[in-house]
């Protein structure tokens, strides 16, 4: 008998079995983190090797591939808010803190190339479009307070801008996965884009 088991408890030995089985997801979802950052492409196999497990149990825990892609880019999503709080924390003009933002989507970007081969289709859209309403609360609270302090336009609604904004970001990374831009230079012409689009450096500042 167990530490969680009692005489008649019908549940046995179960929540050893969840906090074993958990740990064992967890193990294997940080493998799956730290190797694709350095092979992409690695498969279940290579990912089971790194965290010193069998496949079978890679595949009990994530189905396929694919939704082993998605728990990665939901770890490295949920690193990005963290980094954005702790910056976030420092205050400071708007148009500041949004290029942080920026800046810490594009650092984390360059370390985990296997964003660029998330899946697609209907559910992958709908997983990318939930890791995006966060980033996307962040961009609009900053957008509203630059353009309440006068760094920004004011003329073109918030949502409108953030919109573009994260278009931009999503062309900018297009054309890193092409191959036709490496991701130093693509972050540079991003934060062009966005600079040019927030109306910054061409209005008066009388007006």
């Amino acid at each position: 008998m167990t530490a969680f088991e009692t005489p008649g408890d019908p549940s046995g030995g179960r929540p050893r079995r969840r906090a074993d089985a958990e740990r064992s997801r967890v193990a294997v979802l940080d493998a799956a983190v730290r190797l694709l950052a350095r092979r992409p492409d690695a498969g279940m196999a290579a990912i089971a090797a790194e965290a010193g497990v069998t496949r079978q149990t890679v595949y009990a825990h994530f189905g396929t591939r694919d939704a082993l892609l998605g728990a990665v880019a939901d770890r490295i999503t949920d690193q990005a808010m963290a980094a954005m709080d702790e910056a976030e924390e420092n205050g400071g003009p708007a148009l500041g803190s949004l290029l942080r933002l920026q800046d810490i989507g594009w650092r984390l970007f360059e370390r985990n190339p296997v964003l660029l081969g998330l899946p697609g289709g209907r559910a992958g859209a709908a997983a990318g479009a939930s890791r995006h309403e966060p980033v996307a609360a962040r961009l609009t609270r900053l957008v509203e307070q630059g353009q309440a302090s006068g760094e920004f336009d004011p003329a073109p609604p918030a949502g409108w801008l953030v919109a573009a904004i994260i278009a931009l970001g999503h062309a900018a990374g297009d054309e890193v996965g092409a191959g036709r831009m490496p991701v130093r230079e693509a972050a540079a012409w991003l934060r062009v884009a966005t600079l040019a689009l927030l109306g910054v450096g061409r209005r008066d500042p009388a007006s």
